[in-house]
C-alpha cells in the first residue's frame, strides 16, 4: 500500500524536478499540501498530487491547441 502523504522529497522524485521546485510550488499555492509535525515538515497527498498532474495535462493540452505545431520549432535543429 503506498502511502497517503508524500515528502517535498518523493514529490520531487516523482516529478523529476528538485526539492527546492516543489517547495516553491507548495508556498506559492500551486501545489496544495500541509504541515505536519511540531517542526512544521509539509506534505503532499497523494490525491492532490495526481490532481496537480491531472490539471498539468490539461493546461498543457490547451497550450498545444493554442500554440499550433510551426514547420520549424525555434528549439529543433535544421
Amino acid at each position: 500500500m503506498e502511502p497517503r502523504f508524500l515528502l517535498l522529497s518523493d514529490v520531487a522524485a516523482e516529478l523529476n524536478v528538485t526539492d527546492s521546485q516543489v517547495y516553491h510550488m507548495v508556498r506559492s499555492g500551486e501545489l496544495p499540501a500541509i504541515k505536519v509535525g511540531g517542526r512544521g515538515q509539509w506534505r503532499v497527498e497523494r490525491v492532490k498530487l495526481e490532481e496537480y498532474i491531472q490539471q498539468k495535462y490539461a493546461e498543457t493540452a490547451k497550450w498545444v491547441l493554442a500554440n499550433p505545431l510551426t514547420d520549424k520549432e525555434p528549439d529543433q535543429p535544421g
